[in-house]
């Protein structure tokens, strides 16, 4: 990279937007959400095919794919909870209480899915029900898509 690249990366755009707080939660959310449903949905597509062509071949690199996109999953979900069991955090009670609830049941479930358990579909919903209540209030535009992953 020259000179005029890095300058231009560094000093690039002076329009960019304030973000939110909100909005940076949400971005967090879609760009994991994205991650995580779009290799399910390869994972999907091949289990097809090898059913169709009765073969038992793996695709390199999908497992490891789906253990990445979960565990960053995970670690989104790990810093909400650290967040919200702050003692200065400003949600009610009731609220974080149920992020906390959410962020265990995603450790486990993440676990299930590794050990072909359990679908990915749950982690998606809830994430996509999160970004919703993110865009409630101002937020970006609400995800319009249902997960499908089979």
């Amino acid at each position: 990279m020259n000179a005029t690249q890095l300058a231009q990366t560094a000093y690039g755009s002076g329009t960019r937007s304030v973000r939110t707080p909100r909005g940076v939660e949400y971005e967090a959310f879609a760009r994991v959400t994205s991650r995580l449903k779009a290799i399910a949905s390869d994972m999907a597509q091949a289990k097809r095919q090898q059913i169709k062509s009765k073969t038992k071949r793996v695709i390199p690199g999908q497992f490891s794919d789906l253990a990445t996109a979960l565990n960053e999953n995970r670690t989104l979900w790990t810093l909400l909870a650290t967040d919200v069991a702050d003692d200065g955090n400003q949600l009610p009670d009731d609220l974080r209480a149920r992020i906390l609830y959410l962020a265990e049941f995603t450790r486990q479930h993440s676990a299930k899915v590794l050990k072909s358990q359990a679908s990915v579909v749950p982690l998606l919903e809830i994430n996509i029900a999160i970004m919703r209540g993110l865009s409630a209030q101002g937020g970006p535009e609400t995800p319009s898509s249902k997960v499908r992953v089979s």
